[in-house]
């Protein structure tokens, strides 16, 4: 993916969703863990060094698999690239738990199929499409996978 530095570091420095520093080991063999201040902004996750102000690296959360390892581990591995995880170690059970799902919820996909179902569900109840109004009713993005027929303006 190409990214321009200055606008990642402009977008690291963001109001995140979440940040702590956490146990962190990268995906290479060899690769031992360390503390790093990990932040959450959109859908980026964004790692430093505990006392720098720049990222060191980022992750865009995009077809990517998030899962338990233990209580207070959890893993983001790539579906391309399932081999390789990235760790990270938690304080405690709850915070593992916190940052799981803050990471499920901040894909693209996953807010693209919450406006999915909440379409639907909002013209199934009125019989009018939300996303009419706006003039991006029949873009691609906004319609479900091709097991459903689009919404129908006609109601």
């Amino acid at each position: 993916m190409r990214f321009n530095e200055k606008e990642m570091v402009f977008l690291s420095r963001q109001h995140s969703d979440r940040a702590a520093e956490l146990g962190m080991r990268g995906p290479k063999k060899g690769d031992v863990v360390k503390k790093r201040l990990v932040k959450l902004v959109v859908n980026f996750l964004f790692y430093f060094r505990t006392d720098e102000e720049e990222p060191i690296g980022a992750l865009l959360l995009e077809q990517c698999r998030v899962e338990r390892e233990d209580d207070q581990t959890f893993s983001v591995a790539f579906l391309d690239e399932a081999e390789r995880k990235y760790l990270f170690e938690c304080d405690s059970q709850e915070q593992c738990s916190e940052w799981v799902e803050s990471i499920i919820k901040a894909s693209y996909e996953f807010m693209r199929k919450n406006l999915i179902f909440y379409r639907t569900e909002i013209h199934r109840l009125t019989g009018k499409d939300p996303l009419e109004q706006y003039g991006i009713s029949d873009e691609k993005r906004f319609q479900v996978n091709c097991a459903l027929p689009p919404i129908s303006k006609e109601t």
